[in-house]
């Protein structure tokens, strides 16, 4: 196997009595999509949070590459390769969408203070903005503010953002949340073709997406792993379907 982007050890997170993430131990590795699924208040916007520098762990460690960064900030995690999109990221809305995947560029080459300079006179960081604003199919749209473009778009958006931060592991806060149904489908094409790029963690309440998508799969419930495995294995699992699965759809039925 190879060595884990990132990974946990036995992390836990109080807030007083309450347990958010009880010794929870996961990896990521290069090249997957690792979703973390399970019921609401399961602790899994907390992990996120510790991953991402946003929340200190109570105790347990977090690696990336090898390296520990549990004590790392959120701005460190980045330098070293981990991007949060959808939380901590916020578009410029009266900026175009080329203009808000450029500052993004231009802040990860280290020159943030020449924010408001004219980013499309600048081929050094324009050519790499509107190549990601390719890769993610906004090629077309990146003259447009970003406060005009769609909803699914805005996601689109945010999606490059994030990747102009090169990151090693990308965390996914429920990308397809508000979306339609053609939305929906367009971000599970465009995070089944960066997989063959990115790892990426995912949290995501569509089932169908994360099913469709993910290599493996964690179920936390009351902060705890119940499971970690393969789409088959946890949609074959008893103990996952009483906890969740057979939850949701028994709410369904």
């Amino acid at each position: 196997m190879p060595e884990p982007i990132l990974e946990t050890v036995n992390l836990v997170k109080r807030f007083g009595a309450v347990v958010a993430t009880d010794n929870v131990s996961l990896s990521l590795f290069p090249y997957e999509i690792h979703a973390i699924i399970g019921p609401n208040g399961a602790g899994k916007t907390t992990l996120l949070a510790q991953l991402a520098g946003e929340l200190s762990p109570t105790s347990g460690r977090i690696r990336l590459a090898g390296e520990d960064i549990t004590a790392s900030s959120v701005a460190a995690r980045s330098q070293k390769g981990i991007a949060r999109s959808f939380q901590i990221t916020s578009l410029c809305p009266d900026f175009s969408a080329l203009e808000n995947v450029a500052l993004a560029v231009q802040a990860r080459r280290g020159n943030s203070f020449r924010f408001w300079r004219r980013v499309g006179r600048d081929d050094l960081i324009n050519a790499p903005a509107r190549h990601l604003l390719e890769l993610v199919g906004l090629g077309a749209r990146a003259d447009i503010p970003a406060g005009l473009l769609a909803h699914g778009e805005q996601r689109q958006l945010e999606v490059a953002v994030a990747l102009a931060c090169r990151p090693r592991a990308l965390l996914l806060d429920e990308p397809m949340a508000g979306m339609g149904r053609e939305e929906s489908r367009r971000m599970m094409r465009l995070l089944a073709r960066l997989k063959r790029q990115q790892a990426m963690l995912l949290i995501e309440h569509d089932m169908d997406a994360v099913f469709a998508l993910a290599d493996r799969i964690t179920v936390l419930v009351y902060g705890r792993v119940i499971m970690t495995g393969t789409p088959r294995e946890v949609a074959s699992s008893i103990e996952v379907r009483s906890a969740y699965l057979g939850e949701r759809e028994s709410a369904h039925a």
